[in-house]
């Protein structure tokens, strides 16, 4: 029996834009088009989801290692909190539809620290029992520790849990530990896969 639907933040709670915040603060396309790649990018995220070091630390490096992109960069800290555009449309309302119906509703993410400002900023996730942040756990999705540290905390049982997520990858290392998931799209189809496959 299902007890307990467990979330990602990013492209399931809320939006974030890249390029809209690239195009906002470096207006020179040729600049923006060369710069995205510079922050957009699989190796600092993974830095800054885990956060060994942190944040300021990590991102001073990154400007040593991209000094022709220091402006941009530092324009990238001072202003990161406003990547995140949005609540995804329908999840609010959904979310509390589903604390209604009696499950208990946590999130799992790869997000580096600043995402308490994000936290603070949208309601949607007042609607949560609780959460586990990569960057406090120094683990990232989809590796095992990360998914077993969300059970121990909340007590949670793998086999009553459903897990979304925007990556099919982090899914599938939930299924590893034994808990289901839905490759997340939106409100819509999440909720009709959720009811018809696991309620």
């Amino acid at each position: 029996m299902i007890k307990n639907l467990i979330f990602d933040f990013g492209k399931v709670l809320v939006d974030y834009d890249f390029f809209s915040f690239f195009r906002k603060y470096v207006p020179d396309h040729e600049r923006c088009k060369a710069l995205t790649p510079v922050i957009y990018n699989e190796e600092l995220q993974h830095l800054l989801d885990r956060e060994e070091q942190p944040f300021d630390v990590i991102m001073e490096e990154w400007i040593r290692n991209n000094s022709e992109f220091e402006k941009e960069i530092r324009l990238f800290i001072e202003h990161y909190p406003e990547l995140v555009t949005k609540e995804i449309d329908g999840m609010n309302e959904l979310l509390r539809r589903l604390k209604g119906e009696g499950f208990k509703l946590y999130g799992l993410t790869n997000w580096c620290s600043k995402v308490h400002t994000t936290i603070s900023q949208f309601e949607i996730f007042k609607q949560l029992d609780g959460y586990v942040i990569s960057s406090e756990e120094k683990v990232i999705k989809p590796e095992p520790e990360i998914y077993h540290r969300l059970f121990d905390r909340y007590g949670l049982n793998p086999s009553e849990c459903v897990f979304t997520d925007d990556r099919e990858e982090n899914i599938l290392g939930g299924r590893k530990v034994g808990m289901e998931g839905i490759v997340f799209v939106d409100a819509k189809q999440y909720e009709s896969e959720l009811r018809s496959r696991f309620l």
